[in-house]
């Protein structure tokens, strides 16, 4: 990272020694008037070289400083990567029917890894996801935008491309099964508490109240 420290400069202290060398052979500094003397002279000289050459902020290129959580901010980089490169893709490809899925793909990506950030222990869930699913959906838009750019219209390129561009759909609807399964857990914790609420509610007599249905007024 960039950071901004203050250079101090060595003039003033370049001066004042200059002071002291000249006092040496032109000033008695050994007697008390020679030695207040050239004092004096070294604190006006390094006063005057202050003014002329204040202090500079250099900008200095520093390491980051390494991160509190290294896991976490593995999945943060690693989703940043991904989100970027799939915005890459669909600014580049043109298509307009595998434009509205990579709209899709990289909205529903980054909340997958949202999920894995926030809770550390679902990865172990998505780790096809992340390790297949997510980087061969990258390489084969890679291949196609490549393909693409060509500008090739031969049998196997449009072969390929039409492979691909098929294939979109498979993926999208992978990916938001892939994200639906992150909520199993938590859709189990609150059926689990729904369940433990309602028992309690009916041993309390509550269950069939205008409480618990809201048809009180």
């Amino acid at each position: 990272m960039t950071v901004k420290v203050k250079e101090r400069s060595v003039v003033p202290v370049y001066l004042v020694a200059l002071v002291w060398i000249f006092s040496t052979f032109a000033l008695h500094v050994n007697t008390l008037p020679g030695y207040i003397g050239t004092v004096l002279a070294s604190v006006a000289a390094f006063l005057v070289g202050r003014l002329f050459f204040p202090d500079q902020l250099k900008e200095v290129e520093r390491p980051d400083p390494p991160p509190a959580d290294p896991e976490r901010y593995a999945m943060e980089q690693e989703r940043n990567r991904a989100v970027s490169e799939l915005h890459r893709l669909n600014e580049n490809i043109a298509d307009e029917e595998i434009s509205q899925i990579l709209f899709h793909l990289e909205e529903v990506t980054g909340k997958i890894f949202d999920q894995l950030i926030a809770a550390p222990a679902k990865a172990s869930s998505a780790r096809r996801f992340l390790d297949y699913y997510l980087p061969t959906t990258i390489k084969l838009l890679n291949q196609y935008d490549r393909m693409d750019q060509l500008g090739a219209a031969g049998s196997n390129v449009t072969a390929a491309k039409e492979r691909v561009r098929s294939s979109l759909h498979t993926v999208s609807a992978a990916f938001d099964k892939q994200l639906d399964a992150l909520f199993q857990d938590d859709y189990m914790d609150i059926s689990a508490e729904i369940t433990v609420l309602e028992q309690i509610l009916k041993q309390e007599g509550l269950a069939d109240s205008g409480f618990v249905t809201g048809s009180a007024q």
